[in-house]
């Protein structure tokens, strides 16, 4: 267990990399001394290393001061249709990843036997000393309690005990969150967002979420249940949504509601592509959507800017609510690229007051599939290094 001032030190490591101990006795406003201390402990624990000097800045130089090399932090992203593994060093930085294609609703037995089967071997390549690990849900998750609430698309998980199962095979310390609010997290520490203090991850795939930080830290409400947008209602008369309501966003516009209506447009001939694709494959899937928007299939073009649009109403009441630096928009489905951000753009700059989107950026994720994973371990090492951890 660390100190307070320990919990600041590491976590300025983590955030900046190696510092010189006058560099870090300024930012922490510690004295001298206190600082040799406090460093002392850690290295004793093992989890600073000391050495190497540090650029002159006028007298004697500093030394510098950075985590130590052999920290191993396991980050999980599950998804409704795959799942990816990553091994990342103390700074969050991935050394190693795995992903396969995992139904969620077979069940936490086989899909956590499968995740710490991948997590064999991503640490076998690049193992060290495990201080923690995170795992991202598809669904709403009590992260206080550590485990999945009532999740629409995830049969069998409801109050299943994610995080101490977990936590009992891998001995260390493990967080459990929604995956778009770790995917939120990965980009404001490691991507687009880096360092931004408020914004909103926009996840599109097989399902729709949306993760919100405000003052650097994820907003998850009461209940965990915050940015739920997927379920955000659009017309009461609208198709059916694996929730059990209808006309939600997700239900127009999600991975399995893209597959759904190119097979429609396939089948009756209006989309030539999406014709020869179902006739190729058996099955449709957004990303060939995608594929025949850009080759100039009218038909899929028009699905991803109706999506676009939907999702681009819903993003507009959010900013004008939330007033946030930047929207990013990640998961499988934001591989649909510019041609869906054009939409989402249009849509809110159009719908949201002019002072909330003047300087407003809304950009594709920069960590695409390692979003995920790199927050997900970020989480667990902000739980490795706290007071508590």
């Amino acid at each position: 267990m660390v100190s307070g001032r320990q919990s600041e030190l590491l976590g300025l490591l983590r955030d900046e990399g190696a510092m010189s101990r006058v560099a870090l006795g300024e930012r922490l406003e510690l004295p001298r001394a206190k600082l040799t201390a406090e460093l002392g402990r850690l290295v004793d624990v093992g989890l600073v290393q000391v050495g190497g000097p540090a650029a002159s800045r006028g007298g004697r130089r500093s030394t510098l001061v950075h985590l130590a090399d052999d920290l191993r932090v396991l980050g999980v992203d599950v998804g409704a249709t795959s799942v990816r593994v990553a091994v990342t060093d103390g700074r969050c930085e991935v050394l190693e990843s795995r992903s396969e294609e995992c139904d969620v609703r077979g069940g936490p037995a086989p899909v956590l036997s499968r995740v710490a089967e991948l997590a064999d071997v991503v640490y076998a390549k690049a193992s060290g000393r495990l201080i923690g690990a995170g795992i991202g849900l598809p669904g709403p998750v009590s992260f206080r309690d550590g485990m999945p609430v009532a999740p629409p698309i995830m049969p069998g998980w409801d109050r299943y005990p994610v995080r101490d199962e977990l936590a009992g095979r891998w001995g260390c310390p493990v967080t459990v969150d929604n995956d778009v609010n770790a995917m939120a997290l990965g980009e404001r520490h490691a991507g687009v967002a880096r360092s931004l203090e408020d914004l909103i991850f926009v996840k599109v795939g097989t399902g729709i979420g949306c993760g919100i930080v405000l003052g650097g830290k994820v907003y998850r409400g009461v209940a965990g249940t915050a940015g739920d947008i997927g379920h955000i209602r659009l017309d009461d008369f609208g198709p059916a949504c694996a929730c059990g309501e209808v006309g939600c966003l997700e239900a127009y516009f999600g991975g399995s509601a893209l597959a759904r209506d190119a097979t429609t447009l396939a089948r009756s001939g209006r989309s030539v592509a999406l014709s020869t694709t179902l006739h190729d494959k058996g099955l449709l899937t957004a990303e060939d959507v995608g594929t025949a928007a850009a080759a100039g299939d009218f038909a899929a073009a028009n699905l991803v800017r109706e999506g676009g649009r939907r999702l681009g109403h819903v993003v507009a009441s959010l900013v004008s609510f939330l007033n946030p630096g930047m929207v990013v928009i990640g998961g499988g489905v934001s591989r649909l690229g510019h041609s869906l951000l054009a939409e989402v753009r249009s849509a809110v700059y159009r719908r949201s007051l002019p002072l909330a989107t003047g300087n407003l950026p809304i950009v594709l994720s920069e960590l695409g599939d390692l979003a995920g994973v790199t927050g997900a371990a970020w989480s667990a090492t902000d739980r490795a290094f706290s007071p508590a951890g």
